[in-house]
């Protein structure tokens, strides 16, 4: 899989709905189920001081969904429910001058004003095809899962619902893409800070 890993550049502030001025970036870890975004996020979150919000855990603890899918054995997820709760979150870590980076498996249900960096974390197949397996998804919900990894669903959706400057693709198939993954972020996040305050 050939992975296009542009420089990361320093976005212009944006302001939430309250009109709070950010000075700490908001980013979002996205990419298909298994590529590492939880592990990543909550490393981003240690080494940059921000606040992890892992987006599946926060529809799970609110119960933010509309029913089952017994074929996929997934949750039908509401999304006004769970964008308003997370709008309340965003608000309050504006006001704390706390950045965020949130992390989950779709990115264009959010508002794009939201976030200054979106990471698309892309996985090898055989891999990312062991990692689903251990995690005991049943074959359809792993062959959709590893589908949507081959013809880069996740990516594209994060193309066309961000601006382009923002999106980048990055590799996650061992620790050390993680590292050097947290490293860049840690760099551009620096940045943002230095070019946003």
């Amino acid at each position: 899989m050939a992975i296009l890993i542009s420089s990361l550049s320093s976005s212009t502030n944006r302001t939430m709905a309250d009109e709070t001025e950010r000075r700490r970036p908001n980013i979002l870890v996205t990419g298909t189920p298994g590529v590492g975004k939880t592990a990543t996020a909550a490393m981003l979150a240690e080494r940059l001081g921000l606040q992890h919000i892992n987006v599946g855990d926060i529809i799970k603890q609110h119960k933010c969904y509309d029913g089952h899918d017994d074929a996929l054995d997934t949750h039908i997820l509401d999304e006004d429910k769970l964008l308003d709760l997370m709008e309340a979150m965003f608000q309050k870590c504006a006001a704390d001058n706390i950045g965020i980076v949130a992390d989950y498996h779709s990115c264009e249900l959010f508002p794009e004003r939201w976030f200054d960096l979106i990471l698309v974390l892309r996985a090898n197949t055989t891999i990312l095809f062991d990692r689903l397996t251990e995690r005991g998804y049943n074959d359809n919900k792993r062959s959709e899962n590893m589908e949507a990894e081959i013809m880069q669903v996740v990516l594209d959706e994060a193309r066309e619902s961000y601006d382009v400057d923002i999106v980048q693709e990055l590799p996650s198939n061992t620790k050390e893409d993680m590292e050097a993954n947290v490293e860049r972020c840690r760099a551009w996040a620096e940045q943002w800070v230095k070019d946003n305050t």
